[in-house]
């Protein structure tokens, strides 16, 4: 396998990902229900993760915009599948956090089905991103999710989350090491990166990946 940190993009990739996001994004809609959600008529890639782990502010990071997606520093505020549309091209959609969340346990369960039904019955989603954070790495409910994902054939890339909070040489070998965890997954994308929405680590890359994923020219 190639470095998973070597730069893959070229200049020219990098900045036609980051004119498209400086160009309108917009909150589309949140759905409750899968016969809620909008038509599967865009291309859309999926941001999935811990309760907490920074789905909503990376998506703000991405798209350039300080308050598009709410964050909260309340595990499980996410309960429904949100949806912005870029540039009338693509849309992201943040999906519910899985692991703890401050909620009653049947709420729980159906916020979080909610997004394992989307991941499983949308004919539109180019890719799922899994947002894990770097200071921790790999944990066994992420990887029960990777389980679904590959159950599922749902193509899955790894980003590392809130990498300013480590060194250098620390977030390198965090990458080296969940990228080899993930080589033998059989829907997982082969480049981990690492990111955050913070410093903004990442995020030109992680621009280009959609645009990619998308097959926007």
């Amino acid at each position: 396998m190639s470095d998973p940190a070597a730069p893959v993009f070229d200049a020219a990739t990098l900045e036609r990902a980051r004119v498209l996001f400086a160009r309108e994004v917009s909150f589309l809609m949140g759905a409750a229900q899968i016969a809620g959600l909008p038509a599967p008529d865009l291309p859309e890639v999926a941001f999935a993760g811990r309760s907490n782990v920074g789905k909503s502010s990376l998506i703000n990071a991405v798209t350039g915009r300080s308050h598009l997606a709410r964050a909260s520093n309340a595990p499980g505020r996410t309960r429904e599948v949100n949806f912005f549309v870029a540039d009338a091209k693509l849309r992201l959609v943040d999906l519910p956090g899985y692991g703890f969340a401050r909620a009653a346990r049947a709420d729980v369960r159906k916020f979080q089905n909610l997004g394992r039904a989307y991941l499983r019955g949308r004919p539109n989603l180019k890719r799922a991103y899994l947002l894990i954070d770097a200071r921790h790495g790999l944990k066994p409910v992420d990887a029960e999710a990777m389980d679904a994902f590959d159950e599922a054939a749902v193509s899955y890339q790894i980003l590392l989350t809130k990498a300013d909070k480590l060194k250098p040489a620390e977030a390198e070998a965090v990458v080296a090491r969940t990228a080899a965890q993930v080589a033998r997954r059989p829907a997982a994308f082969p480049r981990v990166l690492a990111t955050s929405a913070e410093t903004g680590t990442g995020i030109p890359d992680l621009r280009a990946e959609i645009l990619e994923a998308c097959g926007i020219q």
